[in-house]
């Protein structure tokens, strides 16, 4: 299914289960900006939109309702999604509502929801931006083995690293960001390689670079 179709699917299904207040809020508050980052920045990430849901409701410490642009809740957490808007941002907030932004976030923190901001330009000019930083914070939760392969604490390092580079991995990657030798990142490369977790890339008959293999390694819920 193309991204319009699932967004169309998902916008109407949601509202569907609403009413009131919050069925408006849903119709006014999930405007171009949320579905472009739907579309720039989500989409091709996950090419689904299972577990979002736009304009999620939550309660402040005095049961305050505010709205979260939107909440991502998969088996394995909670997560809050903000696009905010430099222009708007500025011209509307003065000092008391800064304070409650701020106080907002450290509130939702200590309920174990984990927040994230991402500017509209960034969303708009630079969605590369936007997906790595999501590939780094959803890295860790994503990257599940199945229960018959058994990995070291310095694999699951390199598996997260390769995650967060958000491209193929090198075996310098390995090097700089694990702090190894060439013939100790070559190994940990091979040994993924050889439990079926990461897929040699080779030019000119030689082992360049490494993929994850996502199949393998249930990256998605």
């Amino acid at each position: 299914m193309s991204f319009e179709a699932s967004h169309e699917e998902f916008l109407q299904n949601h509202l569907r289960l609403r009413s009131g207040e919050r069925r408006g809020r849903l119709q006014r508050g999930h405007a171009y900006a949320e579905k472009l980052f739907l579309q720039q920045v989500w989409w091709p990430l996950f090419g689904t939109l299972d577990y979002l849901h736009p304009e999620y409701e939550v309660a402040d410490w005095n049961r305050k309702s505010q709205f979260l642009d939107f909440a991502y809740l998969p088996p394995y957490g909670r997560f809050g999604l903000e696009i905010d808007s430099y222009q708007s941002h500025i011209k509307d907030v003065d000092r008391e509502k800064f304070s409650y932004s701020l106080n907002r976030d450290t509130f939702l923190t200590a309920m174990g929801w984990t927040v994230l901001h991402f500017s509209f330009d960034d969303v708009q000019q630079r969605p590369e931006l936007c997906r790595m930083l999501l590939q780094m914070v959803f890295g860790p939760y994503l990257l599940r083995t199945p229960k018959d392969i058994q990995l070291s604490p310095a694999e699951k390092e390199v598996l997260r690293l390769a995650w967060s580079l958000g491209k193929p991995i090198r075996t310098m990657d390995v090097i700089e960001g694990c702090q190894v030798t060439y013939r100790t990142a070559r190994k940990w490369l091979q040994g993924l390689t050889e439990k079926g977790m990461m897929r040699p890339i080779a030019r000119a008959k030689y082992t360049c670079c490494y993929e994850l293999v996502e199949k393998d390694t249930g990256m998605w819920p």
